[in-house]
């Protein structure tokens, strides 16, 4: 018997959250113990925001609706429904939707997205 050369996805990971956001990893360490890249569906619920970090991955951003600011060492960049944004490993961000609508995104992180590697900053 050959080995199937496709993974149909049809339980994402949920990933727990305590601040409105809803987060399901399609692909990941989470997900599906993947190592090389991690694929999540999200949406910021209106006056979200978390703190600053410094990933040691790259991470894209494609906005579905609404819009998104992210702060990138220390420069303001929104990124709006139709765009897309390419934030390379050991930059300084923050990620927010100070707006009044939710912002509806996909995250690709290569390597995958991982906690220990996120180095969120407190408070």
């Amino acid at each position: 018997m050959t080995e199937k050369k496709y993974f149909k996805q049809t339980k994402p990971f949920r990933v727990p959250t305590t601040d409105g956001k809803l987060i399901e990893e399609h692909f990941g360490k989470a997900s599906t113990h993947t190592d090389s890249f991690s694929v999540a569906h999200m949406v910021a619920p209106p006056q979200w925001s978390e703190p600053h970090q410094t990933p040691e991955f790259d991470e894209i951003t494609i906005v579905l609706r609404g819009r998104k600011l992210i702060e990138i060492d220390g420069e303001e960049v929104v990124v709006e429904a139709g765009e897309s944004i390419l934030i390379k490993a050991g930059s300084r961000i923050r990620y927010s939707n100070p707006y009044d609508e939710e912002t509806e995104y996909w995250s690709v992180c290569l390597p995958a997205f991982d906690f220990t590697k996120v180095h969120r900053e407190e408070g």
